[in-house]
């Protein structure tokens, strides 16, 4: 996710707030049982129903919202990612049932520029494909589906997965909860939530929760320094699975901000990746704000490589957003839009600066594009995936 700074002056993001009732449900836990790991803190935080950041009506992404998307950027990403589902398709035998899944659909936004982009484009896979978003919040599922009937696209909706299609998830692993933990001489020690006595919350040191933190960091041949803290997601491999679980045969695309781990666990890192965001500003501190403002890590590649093969997918190809768009070929995508009646010079340069932004190599252009599959063709290859340079 992306702040958006072309508002001047930037709104203060002391104004969200905060929800006093999930503070004290989280207060009362901790008073009851001790401190508790920052993934269990982070979980109700995001996703308490009623009262996490992700269970309001009022969804976090947008212009009007926290941090700006891809998607929200402009339709044509969706549009891309509709190219590379439909050179999926067409490899598969071109299946007249095919389900699009998006988990943590959010405001629709990736919906709207998918189904809006096969239809502009005038794909085959358009008269065929069905579309079944998913968020976890009921009360956003049905301002998303109101939002595609008004694009235009709502007889896409499907009420439910299907065996044959494709998952496409954009920025969800990294909203995933995280522990976070510390390199010590002695050993890996764990960074706990505590209560203080000011109503607030502050980090405690203590033993890891689980022996499985260490083993993620010895897997990928992780040490970390004396003091040096680090996230490390646990939830990946059973939010792979569950996502999943339904595919008979298909693809899955995973698009997030993510670093291989030499990169990410770097010696010089030494206050990790977590971030928080509210009204389009970083915040200083994760443990204000309880439920009003988004927290996130960066991915961990190897971790996902991992969880893919655990869930019995097989790796297709990686690369990144901006290569993703060049692969799909963005003249054909800009044209379909430039073409449509009404176009105001505007319209294009809002797009000229929305494909800037997105292709951008040192922020949306640098995000990951994971691409597993199950039931595909050996040797199944997608031109849209094919990298258009080397990588650096």
């Amino acid at each position: 996710m992306t702040v958006d700074r072309r508002w001047e002056p930037l709104p203060d993001p002391d104004d969200v707030g905060e929800d006093h009732e999930l503070r004290t449900a989280i207060r009362a836990e901790i008073e009851r049982d001790g401190p508790i790991s920052f993934a269990r803190f982070m979980d109700r935080a995001l996703y308490e129903p009623g009262h996490g950041y992700y269970r309001r009506p009022a969804p976090g992404p947008g212009r009007a919202g926290d941090f700006l998307t891809a998607p929200e950027a402009h339709p044509i990403f969706g549009a891309a990612l509709g190219r590379l589902v439909e050179q999926a398709w067409a490899a598969m035998g071109e299946p007249a049932g095919f389900t699009i899944d998006e988990p943590g659909a959010g405001t629709g936004a990736l919906a709207v520029g998918l189904l809006g982009g096969l239809r502009r484009l005038e794909s085959p896979l358009a008269k065929v494909v069905r579309y079944h978003p998913v968020e976890v919040e009921p009360a956003r599922t049905v301002a998303l589906r109101d939002r595609l009937e008004a694009a235009g696209v709502g007889d896409a909706l499907a009420a439910a997965p299907g065996p044959v299609g494709a998952v496409v998830a954009n920025e969800v692993l990294d909203a995933l909860p995280v522990h976070r933990v510390v390199g010590r001489a002695g050993g890996l020690r764990e960074l706990l939530v505590t209560a203080t006595d000011d109503g607030g919350f502050a980090w405690v040191e203590a033993d890891a929760t689980t022996g499985e933190l260490a083993a993620r960091l010895d897997a990928e041949a992780v040490t970390l320094a004396d003091g040096q803290v680090a996230e490390i997601s646990l939830a990946i491999g059973p939010w792979l699975r569950d996502a999943t679980r339904h595919l008979e045969r298909g693809l899955v695309v995973l698009v997030d901000y993510a670093k291989e781990p030499a990169d990410l666990y770097l010696p010089g890192r030494a206050s990790g990746t977590l971030r928080a965001f509210a009204r389009h500003a970083v915040g200083a501190d994760p443990l204000r704000h309880v439920g009003r403002q988004d927290l996130t890590a960066t991915v961990d590649l190897a971790a996902v490589r991992d969880a893919a093969r655990q869930a019995r997918l097989d790796a297709v190809a990686e690369t990144t957003q901006a290569e993703l768009l060049a692969g799909v070929g963005t003249t054909a995508l800009t044209d379909a839009w430039l073409r449509a009646p009404a176009v105001t010079l505007q319209d294009a340069l809002d797009l000229r600066s929305a494909l800037m932004r997105l292709m951008d190599p040192r922020g949306m252009g640098g995000f990951r594009v994971l691409a597993f599959g199950r039931g595909l063709p050996d040797g199944v290859e997608l031109p849209a995936l094919r990298r258009v340079r080397p990588e650096r």
